[in-house]
């Protein structure tokens, strides 16, 4: 197929770039480098299924040429990572809800699938049914926590994507990823892993935020895209929401034994330092999520998902891909 992939240079966007060639597609990426990077794709670019647009999703005139072209749309194009949606809180609104709007408005001309990438975030904070399934309440904090506009624009981004399925009858598939991590992934903008191994790799005391007893459900990119691209495909999926995630035994650490894992992982010297949040991030703009966990009934009972890789396989290939770089 032709595959059009917005934010086709950031992380989970290079990757899926690089399976979808493998398996013999037309690739059409487009990214304003906000997030993303050329180095994730610098390794494609002999590759002539595969053409880059640096621009935004924003601007109609850039994203529609590519929308013209293909049978299916990847929407991972948006603002991401806690620290910055702080430092960038209009700009996050406005390319995370007008973006998808423009999006979806070109893909109705011709009734292209869409899969939009949405988060685990949606939730919020810890509402007594754990894990999250796909109907559960959402529960977040005041306007006043800059960090809940991040789940607040994703959330609009789904009204916008099911208000198209339900009066246009556009086929539009929502995935919630819970956190996937691996090669590539920067902590530039405040993934824990790649900051924790960063900082693990160089010495550097690892900074934990708040008592570290937050959990969370961490997947391998490669389980990641098994589901991802199973849903893309599936006849049924259009209209729904599936949370895309790891429930493995093992997968699911607190941020302070995360922490400790990655320094025994990186036979570090670090010292592991718990900094309060209001001394990590401006007082009154954040709170923090105790629980992160999918329940992955809904996509296991649709297409057979089975997240397969534990998590020191795959802190093992972060660390020996940041070793390349630092080295």
């Amino acid at each position: 197929m032709n595959v059009l992939i917005t934010g086709g240079a950031g992380f989970i966007g290079s990757h899926l770039s690089e399976r979808l060639l493998a398996n013999g597609d037309e690739i059409y990426a487009i990214d304003d480098l906000s997030t993303g990077s050329l180095d994730n794709i610098r390794h494609l670019e002999d590759n002539s299924r595969f053409h880059l647009k640096i621009g935004t999703v924003l601007d109609r005139e850039t994203v529609e040429p590519f929308v013209d072209k293909c049978d299916l749309i990847y929407h991972l194009a948006a603002a991401v990572g806690v620290e910055y949606i702080i430092e960038n809180p209009l700009h996050s609104l406005i390319n995370n809800i007008r973006g998808t709007e423009v999006l979806l408005e070109l893909a109705n001309q011709r009734k292209t699938r869409v899969i939009l990438a949405s988060t685990s975030e949606i939730y919020g904070k810890k509402n007594g049914r754990v894990p999250f399934k796909e109907d559960d309440d959402r529960v977040l904090g005041p306007t006043t926590i800059i960090r809940w506009s991040y789940s607040t624009s994703k959330a609009v981004d789904e009204y916008f994507a099911l208000a198209y399925w339900r009066e246009k009858k556009l086929p539009v598939v929502i995935v919630r990823f819970f956190n996937v991590i691996g090669p590539r992934q920067t902590g530039q903008f405040g993934s824990v892993v790649p900051r924790f191994v960063k900082q693990s790799l160089l010495g550097h005391p690892i900074s934990v935020h708040g008592d570290g007893e937050q959990r969370r459900c961490f997947t391998d990119i490669d389980d990641a895209l098994d589901g991802l691209i199973s849903l893309a495909t599936h006849p049924d999926s259009p209209g729904e929401i599936f949370n895309l995630g790891s429930d493995n035994e093992g997968n699911e650490i607190s941020v302070k034994d995360l922490a400790e894992k990655v320094k025994g992982l990186t036979e570090s010297d670090s010292v592991i330092d718990y900094v309060p949040y209001e001394k990590a991030f401006a007082k009154g703009w954040y709170e923090d999520l105790n629980y992160r966990v999918p329940n992955l009934e809904k996509i296991r009972s649709a297409v057979g998902y089975d997240p397969k890789v534990s998590l020191d396989t795959t802190l093992r290939r972060i660390i020996a891909h940041s070793l390349q770089n630092v080295n």
